[in-house]
């Protein structure tokens, strides 16, 4: 249920049909299957599918312990592919929620595998979190 609302909320994001499998304060997995929605025409994930997942792996994980009154926006991405990515696809992102008082940069990363547990993609995203202004 939580998926399809956030696909909802979220409409790019949802296009992908990632499946949130996990979710805690600094921790996320995120579940995406290989269909033809995202693929590629080398018959494997897409690129920016891959990214998109590493983005919402990243803010899922980060932004899910941040207190009442704070949010967060994505000011940066480097994405790097070391294998084409096909099969069912798994996203972890595990990170420390920082406390502060001012908005800050932070660094995330995530790593995301395949059915046999290869790393086909790993991802940092630079979130500027803090109170909201």
């Amino acid at each position: 249920m939580f998926s399809r609302v956030l696909g909802f909320t979220i409409p790019y994001t949802g296009s992908t049909g990632a499946y949130v499998e996990h979710l805690e304060p600094g921790h996320a997995r995120v579940r995406l299957k290989d269909r033809r929605r995202v693929r590629n025409h080398l018959r494997s994930v897409h690129a920016i599918a891959l990214a998109n997942v590493a983005e919402l792996s990243t803010g899922l994980a980060v932004l899910s312990g941040m207190p009442p009154g704070y949010n967060g926006i994505l000011i940066g991405l480097n994405v790097e592919y070391s294998k084409k990515a096909r099969g069912e696809l798994l996203a972890e992102c595990q990170c420390t929620v920082p406390s502060f008082e001012e908005r800050t940069e932070i660094p995330v990363q995530t790593t995301i595998k395949d059915a046999s547990g290869d790393v086909v993609t790993t991802a940092t995203a630079r979130w500027l979190i803090g109170p909201q202004n």
